[in-house]
């Protein structure tokens, strides 16, 4: 069992070699890069990654550009600010050591966020599995503009494995909100439209607040404290501003065909 692990980045130059050194188990480290006006295609070089420049063509679609241009069929694919823990890494070690005809055709595994000082437990952000390591001949990058996932062909199997892929993703809480207006929000409303899923004013108005008693409530937020307020309050603004981008999606297109 052969693994590339896969890395896409933009003006990652913060984040590059640690990423790197986590997968340094890897037979192969490939990083596509989309075009970065920093260092980041030279430190990732210099930490043992073979490096591509493609022109951003969106989440999917630049990971499975990645996939495609790997040497080898088991792929590990890694963000930027996400490092393998020590568990995780034994466990990939031993799947290694297994014939092709004991192996599934994916692996999924958990994912910690550290946000705020701390490891975060509730809000519906952890364990929140992540299908990672699979074979590119029974599985791939789905179509989606946001939150993508591989697809795998369907009947095979896939297992989860234990220890935890950590993420470090939110510097604080003005770099989430910055994500929130500039990529997850509007993307997520465009997503939604693609899906043919509608709004109205009445759902804008409550999406927030569904979403915090979600996230603070029913998921538990409570247990971290402060971190966990502050994921149910931007949970609420995330809702909130999706679908009053959404409804203004439904808007322009409802113009369009007047």
């Amino acid at each position: 069992m052969k693994i590339s692990a896969t890395i896409i980045t933009h003006n990652e130059a913060a984040n590059i070699r640690d990423a790197c050194e986590s997968v340094s188990w890897a037979d192969e480290i490939l990083v596509v890069d989309s075009e970065s006006t920093d260092n980041t295609r030279q430190i990732a070089a210099a930490g043992g990654a073979r490096v591509i420049i493609n022109p951003w063509p969106g989440f999917a679609e630049q990971k499975q550009l990645a996939v495609n241009s790997a040497v080898n069929d088991w792929i590990f694919s890694l963000d930027a600010d996400e490092r393998v823990s020590p568990e995780l890494r034994t466990s990939i070690n031993e799947l290694r050591r297994c014939s092709e005809s004991e192996l599934a055709a994916g692996y999924r595994l958990a994912r910690r966020a550290f946000y705020l000082g701390r490891w975060i437990r509730g809000g519906g952000w952890y364990p929140d599995y992540q299908l990672r390591l699979f074979n590119r001949n029974l599985g791939h990058w789905g179509d989606r503009v946001i939150h993508e996932s591989v697809v795998i062909r369907r009947g095979a199997r896939v297992e989860t494995l234990t220890g935890d892929l950590l993420h470090y993703s939110m510097r604080d809480t003005a770099h989430h909100r910055r994500m929130i207006e500039e990529r997850y929000a509007p993307l997520g409303a465009q997503q939604m439209f693609r899906e043919g899923k509608r709004t109205s004013s009445l759902r804008s108005m409550v999406a927030g607040p569904a979403a915090f008693v979600r996230s603070f409530v029913l998921k538990a937020g409570f247990r971290d404290g402060r971190a966990g307020w502050v994921i149910a309050k931007m949970a609420a603004y995330h809702a909130s501003l999706k679908h009053s981008l959404l409804y203004k999606l439904q808007q322009r297109k409802m113009e369009s065909q007047g």
